[in-house]
């Protein structure tokens, strides 16, 4: 099983250098580490091409899923899992994947949820009982994938026709995850989690945001688009 991981980058000099850390830390037998420096204008590929075993691929249209589409065209691996450049993995993150997606030939997706590391301890308890309200609404749909934490089959993203571009920001984790359950089996998985920073939260608000990512996934489901056409970079 070959592992692409994949991490879009916009400007993110301050916090990739901790997830590229953790990264290389974890890893075990991945295939290749792809940065995808999507228009960034500060030290984004300099902290990247620090790091010993890291391609960086320079992606001049701004936009996080021309980025994640950039990253499919130039992964080599099966399997491609895509991070943010403000997480960091834990030490079972790899193994996750590797176990999932060899007990089960049918597994098209696999993603879990965040937990963030710079947030009141009020704010995690809100986001815990999100995530629970979250995962009664993927009994349901039987999808549901978060952006910043997710691996896919190459061949299933590929039969979809790769990525959504006309979307910016807002539901374009749900609108891969509704495709993808028509390839086979998307699981959201708790064990499956990844640490993140809450800066949106900070820069937006916490209920703000939330209501944001609720009325888009709920859009994507039903309308199968997104309905917040605009997203502010937050750094």
């Amino acid at each position: 099983m070959k592992i692409s991981l994949i991490i879009p980058a916009h400007n993110e000099e301050k916090y990739l250098g901790r997830c590229l850390k953790s990264v290389t830390e974890h890893a075990k037998d991945l295939f290749e580490i792809i940065v995808i420096d999507n228009a960034s204008k500060d030290k984004t590929s300099e902290v990247a091409k620090a790091f010993p075993g890291v391609r960086v691929v320079l992606e001049s249209k701004k936009g996080l899923t021309k980025a994640r589409q950039r990253g499919l065209l130039e992964a080599k691996g099966d399997i491609l899992a895509y991070i943010d450049a403000d997480t960091y993995v834990s030490e079972n993150w790899f193994s996750v994947i590797k176990r999932e997606f060899a007990k089960n030939k049918n597994l098209a997706c696999l993603s879990g949820p965040y937990k963030y590391y710079d947030i009141p301890k009020l704010h995690q308890i809100f986001v815990s009982v999100y995530w629970y309200f979250g995962y009664i609404t993927y009994l349901f749909t039987n999808y549901m994938i978060v952006g910043g934490n997710f691996a896919i089959r190459k061949d299933v993203i590929e039969k979809m026709g790769g990525f959504d571009t006309t979307i910016e920001f807002y539901g374009e984790d749900t609108n891969v995850a509704r495709r993808a359950k028509e390839h086979g089996k998307v699981k959201f998985d708790f064990d499956f989690f990844i640490h993140t920073s809450g800066r949106r939260f900070a820069g937006q608000g916490l209920a703000n945001t939330a209501w944001v990512y609720v009325i888009n996934f709920f859009s994507e489901v039903f309308r199968h688009k997104p309905i917040t056409k605009e997203y502010t970079d937050i750094r």
